[in-house]
């Protein structure tokens, strides 16, 4: 089925709060080079991620790829060693296979996160999936983690920017792919009319990021807090949830092994 014919769930999204959540990451991204750095970080986040999973993903890449994915590399553990790494991989194949066709994106989703235990331990299987097809095929395959809308937990970016006063309201809105294209095309066409024409794909990642950044520093609970601490910069928890802190200072990638410990990757400029 052709994208265009997708059933789009209807999002009643506040042109006000998006006003605001534009202004704030145009003013904190300023003194950092301007949104625009981000953007170019977000370019080559996605080259790193294609890379490493054109022709099927391999351990070395699979783990830089992985420390570029914020929800996902303090959790992936025993899945990106050795041991289970060939297991991996056939779930991560599985999910590519056909990624032409996004009539299937939820089927192979569902399928992939239906490979791994369903309980709060692999709640990053979602994200992973998500940042894989996102990073390797952004124009076809928008942001879907569970940052940007989980409709079990009720909680996302959709929520943050949706209109009018929801408190104690639980959303009807499915966390399908069509709904995640159509989050997208909303704040693509709000951007151009604020003049924004080129690179809108990473732009509307940096504006989604920024929301939930604002989420995060405003009502953050004790799960987040643990991902996201304190802001040493405004810019630090959007830097953070896009998975753009991923590089050490001495430009080296971090990992959280299975036992806990922050472990060294390679160097992603072994990738260029």
């Amino acid at each position: 089925m052709p994208v265009a014919q997708l059933d789009r769930p209807r999002l009643e999204l506040s042109g006000p709060k998006l006003k605001l959540a534009l202004e704030s990451l145009v003013a904190r991204a300023e003194e950092q080079g301007g949104v625009e750095a981000y953007v170019e970080g977000l370019k080559l986040k996605s080259r790193i991620v294609r890379e490493a999973f054109e022709g099927g993903p391999e351990l070395r890449p699979f783990r830089i790829a992985c420390a570029h994915m914020a929800t996902v590399r303090r959790r992936i553990g025993a899945y990106a060693s050795p041991e289970k790494f060939d297991y991996m991989k056939k779930q991560v194949s599985g999910l590519l296979e056909g990624a032409g066709d996004t009539s299937t994106t939820d089927a192979r989703m569902a399928a992939f996160c239906g490979a791994f235990p369903e309980d709060r331990e692999h709640r990053w299987v979602r994200d992973l999936a998500a940042e894989i097809l996102h990073g390797v095929d952004p124009e076809r395959y928008p942001l879907m983690t569970r940052w940007v809308w989980d409709a079990r937990a009720n909680t996302g970016v959709i929520r943050e920017i949706w209109f009018g006063d929801i408190d104690h309201v639980t959303l009807d809105v499915p966390d399908g792919y069509a709904t995640f294209l159509g989050l997208r095309e909303e704040l693509a066409q709000y951007l151009a009319q604020n003049g924004v024409y080129r690179d809108v794909l990473f732009y509307v990642d940096v504006v989604l990021a920024q929301v939930y950044a604002d989420y995060i520093g405003e009502r953050g609970g004790q799960y987040l807090r643990t991902d996201f601490a304190t802001p040493e910069d405004p810019m630090l928890h959007a830097r953070r949830i896009l998975g753009l802190d991923g590089v050490s200072g001495n430009g080296r990638t971090k990992l959280k092994a299975a036992d806990g410990r922050a472990v060294i990757v390679e160097d992603p400029k072994l990738l260029t």
